[in-house]
């Protein structure tokens, strides 16, 4: 007389249900197109000049400005805050224009000249708005100061070509005054709360802080 078969318990089938599932993704990976493993789009050469210098990179393309000044170029002056565009900490020049450079694609930037906090010094000498920083005591942690001093140097440059602000009333004059400061740089967050020495330090190279080219 033949036993009757065992029922399968509840156990043995968790444990060959969970080896079917792995071996069937190790399958599913070992089949798998290689273009579909991939971990994100080609990369694409691109040529940046930074402070006067060309640089080729082969970038991901949806890599930042941001990320190609910190990451691929070693310039880390220019800082990341809020990676949204809001707190100003990453502002750089391009073609004497400040811009949060978390805001734009590298790729978008080829054939621009762009500026960042290293390349405001020449020959050994501080430009006269950092002087004017370092003499107010324009910062307290450092961290926001070269998105500051590159967004106050195209805020002056706007003011010089006749540029008007958001507001529309403040005064144009070659030489700021600290209502029209604090407007044009309201997009420069100092967590500090250094702004009065910012200010002063501003009004003060207003007229001898020429944009670097």
């Amino acid at each position: 007389m033949t036993s009757p078969p065992r029922s399968i318990t509840r156990r043995v089938l968790s444990i060959a249900s969970a080896a079917t599932a792995v071996f069937g993704r190790e399958l599913q990976a070992q089949t798998m197109p290689s273009s579909s493993r991939s971990n994100g789009p080609a990369k694409c050469n691109v040529r940046l000049t930074v402070n006067g210098q060309p640089h080729d990179l082969a970038l991901d393309p949806r890599t930042s400005l941001l990320d190609a000044l910190r990451d691929h170029l070693g310039l880390a002056g220019t800082k990341k805050g809020c990676d949204h565009g809001q707190c100003g900490a990453c502002t750089v020049l391009v073609n004497g224009v400040r811009l949060n450079a978390c805001m734009s694609l590298a790729v978008a930037r080829e054939g621009d000249s762009i500026v960042t906090v290293e390349g405001l010094a020449s020959d050994g000498k501080l430009h006269p708005l950092q002087e004017a920083f370092v003499k107010h005591d324009g910062y307290q942690c450092g961290y926001c100061t070269p998105g500051q001093i590159c967004s106050a140097i195209g805020m002056l440059d706007e003011i010089q070509r006749g540029v008007p602000s958001a507001v529309g009333d403040l005064s144009m004059a070659p030489q700021a005054n600290g209502a029209e400061i604090r407007e044009r740089m309201g997009g420069n967050i100092c967590r500090c709360s250094a702004y009065p020495n910012i200010v002063a330090a501003i009004q003060e190279a207003s007229v001898q802080a020429p944009l670097p080219r």
